[in-house]
């Protein structure tokens, strides 16, 4: 589903009814939770949680006038999904935060490479994700992403 609004706002008050509560507390979680140097934004018209050009200018390798994105939310059919570049990008955080998903909710974990789906709105584990926003740097997202966007050496 296409985020409904231009703004961060705007896509905060267009949601269905059942996901008004649920979805903005997710925000207000990862809003709370975000080290310096992320910002809420538009990014690739839905809510992301990106490092503005003001501090990388080169934007996302992909489209160079996004800024460089590092998390999303976003209303689904089905469910809302919350996608962390982090946990795609760095194993050691993915294995914690799979070993720790267990302590936070009931459901079990529904996950594809960056993308945690939730289909219970009732068992977001909102700890569990603003513990997640907090153990990366804009600096070490930066790191990461320069490190894994330039081509490795082919070997002789």
């Amino acid at each position: 589903m296409k985020a409904q609004g231009t703004t961060v706002n705007e896509i905060l008050l267009n949601l269905p009814e059942d996901r008004l509560e649920p979805f903005n507390k997710l925000h207000d979680v990862i809003v709370k939770n975000l080290p310096k140097g992320f910002e809420p934004a538009i990014s690739y018209g839905g809510l992301g949680y990106v490092i503005p050009h003001s501090l990388f200018p080169a934007g996302y390798h992909c489209k160079p006038e996004e800024p460089l994105p590092f998390a999303g939310i976003a209303s689904q059919k089905e469910s809302i999904n919350f996608y962390h570049m982090g946990i795609y990008a760095n194993p050691t955080l993915l294995e914690w935060f799979v070993s720790e998903y267990p302590k936070h909710s009931k459901q079990k974990l529904d996950m594809g490479k960056s993308c945690v789906r939730f289909k219970k709105m009732d068992d977001i584990p909102y700890q569990l994700i603003g513990e997640l926003m907090q153990k990366m740097s804009a600096e070490k997202w930066i790191e990461i992403y320069e490190k894994n966007l330039t081509p490795k050496s082919k070997k002789k």
